[in-house]
């Protein structure tokens, strides 16, 4: 049984973590829009996702509070919100709160719209799964795990990260999945990835008392930097070379580092002050220079793009010291099932004699999945299966136009199916932290109502 649309303009929001519940906020920012708002989540929770649900306190947000809020316009709401609950004080923007904190802002910017719109009919909240979304000849439907289905003009793809591993990766979980059974304290564990999401996973263990040996395994072996109080160099759009050569581009990006250390800056302040730029760069390289980044370039800048806050750097830093938790640097070339656990063949880097260790388990921490047709992700592998949808050229997400459009397996730009956030990272890149999201959202949420006038 489907509900039927309004004579209103009706938007599905499929997925009701950070980047649906912030789409949802700047669509109904405009009292006056003839829309329908429907946000549809999985979780019991909303505003959540993968991301907020941690309860862990040591789980804090990796920008400052000060850079969080859910609205584009304006940057300074989450702080404040923070400092109306005496959680942060006036003068100290700085400060890196713990997820959960976030989780909860979003929940009450969603609890706040309800009562808003109580009585108009604009927003309505489901919790439900869905399986999948097609096109019909006068707008969308959804089809929910239940059974039911629903029918609207739009459907918008806010479903966030995998969830499970890819198949490639043998044997690997995701952390917080159904898989991650609880382990005994002193089991051996391979992690693949030393980012920001490994350095997650490490804080959990740590938190549930494991004392096995954890080695963490990426291809160079790069660890986060830690974040710093800087000043972000003044940049305007004629100062970047778009459309420019690869190692052309590196080659400006390092005399501009070089320029800055000059005069007293540091490399933090180069990084963030094209933060900016950072997605027309993205947009303005052919494919081949975006393969080239991503094969060569992109765990360089991923350790000095996505930084540690200082208490977490110090932390790691001495468990590395310590020998709580190594590093190393090399490729996985095998993992066969050995009994409870996994014998991996691992291939250090630079060395031509493979090394094995025995562990209970693998994590998945590399982050990007290499390709969506193979996802866990029903609606996105439906949709890919049907030809409404199709990977980027690079397949690290959806093909979506700079509009969030989602491109079908024939070239066309959909007028009725979008996506936002991580999925849209192939068209973006630089498109999986808040303040990214929510120009992403207030830009996608202008056009919609714009059209509906």
């Amino acid at each position: 049984m489907a509900e039927r649309a309004t004579g209103r303009q009706s938007i599905l929001i499929i997925g009701g973590g950070a980047s649906g519940v912030v789409l949802a906020a700047h669509l109904l920012r405009d009292p006056d829009a003839d829309i329908r708002v429907t946000l549809i989540e999985k979780r019991e929770a909303f505003g959540q996702g993968v991301a907020y649900s941690t309860n862990l306190p040591d789980h804090v947000l990796n920008v400052s509070a000060f850079g969080m809020s859910a609205y584009a316009d304006d940057p300074e709401h989450f702080f404040r919100w923070l400092v109306e609950r005496g959680l942060a004080e006036p003068d100290n923007p700085q400060i890196y709160v713990p997820r959960s904190l976030y989780g909860e802002y979003l929940r009450e910017i969603l609890d706040r719209l309800n009562e808003q719109e109580k009585g108009t009919g604009r927003l309505h909240t489901l919790n439900e799964a869905c399986q999948s979304v097609a096109t019909t000849p006068s707008g969308v439907e959804v089809k929910l795990a239940n059974g039911t289905s629903l029918v609207g003009h739009i459907a918008v793809l806010a479903v966030g990260h995998e969830e499970q591993a890819p198949p490639d990766h043998r044997g690997a979980i995701r952390p917080g999945s159904t898989e991650d059974t609880p382990l005994p304290a002193d089991a051996s564990v391979l992690v693949l990835g030393t980012g920001l999401s490994m350095i997650d996973l490490w804080l959990s263990l740590e938190n549930r008392g494991h004392s096995g040996k954890i080695v963490a395994l990426s291809r160079r072996g790069l660890l986060p930097a830690i974040h710093r109080r800087g000043k972000p160099i003044r940049l305007d759009a004629a100062d970047v070379p778009l459309g420019t050569d690869l190692s052309y581009f590196i080659r400006w990006f390092r005399r501009l580092v070089r320029e800055t250390e000059d005069a007293g800056g540091n490399w933090r302040d180069v990084v963030d002050g094209i933060r900016p730029f950072n997605q027309r760069i993205w947009q303005s390289w052919p494919s081949g220079a975006k393969r080239r980044f991503i094969e060569h370039t992109r765990a360089w800048w991923d350790i000095h793009r996505h930084r540690m806050p200082p208490v977490l750097h110090e932390r790691v830093s001495r468990a590395l010291a310590a020998g709580e938790l190594e590093l190393l640097p090399g490729k996985l070339e095998s993992a066969r099932k050995d009994g409870d656990g996994f014998t991996a063949t691992i291939r250090p880097r630079h060395k031509q004699e493979a090394v094995t260790l025995k562990v209970a388990r693998i994590y998945d921490c590399t982050g990007i999945t290499t390709d969506l047709s193979t996802g866990s992700n029903p609606i996105v592998r439906s949709l890919i299966e049907r030809g409404l949808a199709r990977p980027d050229p690079l397949r690290i997400g959806l093909d979506v136009t700079p509009g969030c459009a989602i491109v079908n397996a024939e070239g066309a730009a959909s007028t009725r199916l979008f996506a936002i956030g991580p999925l849209t990272r192939g068209t973006f890149f630089e498109i999986e932290a808040i303040p990214d999201i929510r120009t992403q959202c207030s830009a996608l949420a202008r056009r919609l109502t714009e059209k509906v006038a």
